[in-house]
């Protein structure tokens, strides 16, 4: 029967969420580990599933569109349906994956435990398959047109130890002030050649406002694309911004990061990384977070940059 069967491939099927699909990233390690040298097919929505595709893991990429409706849909199940998988895990939820054909079905335990941390929740849907319930670290890859683009980008700033700042964040609850991060600049001047300001075409209003004429500034938001993104941030010494995905991206790139938290539960949705660590605003409100606060938490960060002395 093994003689008759499609090659071996896996299949996940993941967030589209940015932040959410980097606290998938343990899975796709682990699932590596497990079949060595066997493809993970990867399903999920363009614009989060390209963070993916320079992964030595990553196989094929099935695109989800919810603008495609029902016909879409239905399109999208036949052509997975025509593969045989040796295993599917569904994180989404456990309908998709029951559907297709594939010697193992995974999913997350259905009841959810807000108290634990999302990648511990996803990681648990590899309970059945896993000896080892701990999770890998998160984790992303870069391609060399990544690197080589963050590289002619990175070329108009001076010196080396840059300072990577993210502004925005998909609700204003959960944005610091521009004027913190204006001073946050003016004090990094003291210590760093230069700054990064990262953002979606939502932020390019806010990453304007916070160039510092002290400080020289390579300003990306609203033009370059996530991996870009990444491939600056991982030539960057360190990372400070909102509770969004750039933080993610910054911690799995293995980047000294802190995200600000106002509202939202850092202990479930945090940043995971081993440089990754996270400020909590007074009374979970950012309007009261002072940049004496956020530079004082930056430092001991500072000491494990790339070209700290």
């Amino acid at each position: 029967h093994r003689a008759m069967r499609d090659p071996e491939r896996l299949l996940v099927i993941t967030l589209s969420n940015i932040g959410d699909l980097v606290l998938t990233t343990p899975v796709f390690e682990a699932l590596a580990r497990h079949y060595p040298g066997v493809p993970i097919d990867i399903f999920g929505d363009a614009r989060s599933a390209a963070l993916l595709a320079a992964a030595p893991y990553a196989g094929e990429t099935f695109l989800y569109d919810k603008r495609g409706g029902w016909p879409a849909r239905f399109a999208l199940l036949r052509a997975l349906r025509r593969r045989r998988y040796l295993a599917v895990v569904d994180l989404r939820g456990p309908l998709v994956g029951r559907l297709l054909r594939a010697e193992r079905s995974l999913c997350k335990p259905r009841r959810r435990r807000l108290d634990q941390h999302a990648v511990d929740e996803h990681f648990a849907a590899l309970a059945p398959l896993l000896a080892d319930n701990t999770p890998p670290p998160c984790r992303l890859y870069l391609s060399s047109v990544d690197i080589e683009a963050a590289r002619k980008l990175l070329s108009t700033l001076p010196g080396a130890r840059w300072l990577a700042v993210a502004p925005g964040a998909n609700w204003p609850g959960k944005k610091w002030s521009r004027e913190g991060y204006r001073e946050l600049l003016l004090h990094a001047a003291q210590c760093f050649d230069g700054a990064i300001i990262l953002g979606s075409p939502q932020d390019v209003a806010d990453a304007q406002a916070i160039a510092s004429q002290d400080l020289p500034c390579l300003n990306t938001a609203g033009t370059t694309d996530l991996r870009t993104a990444a491939a600056l941030l991982a030539r960057a010494a360190a990372f400070v911004g909102n509770d969004s995905g750039l933080g993610h991206i910054a911690a799995a790139m293995g980047t000294p990061s802190l995200t600000l938290f106002g509202p939202g539960n850092p202990q479930r949705y945090g940043p995971r990384g081993p440089h990754a660590r996270i400020v909590l605003a007074p009374q979970n409100d950012l309007t009261l977070l002072s940049v004496e606060h956020v530079w004082s938490a930056l430092q001991p960060l500072l000491a494990r940059a790339p070209g700290s002395h």
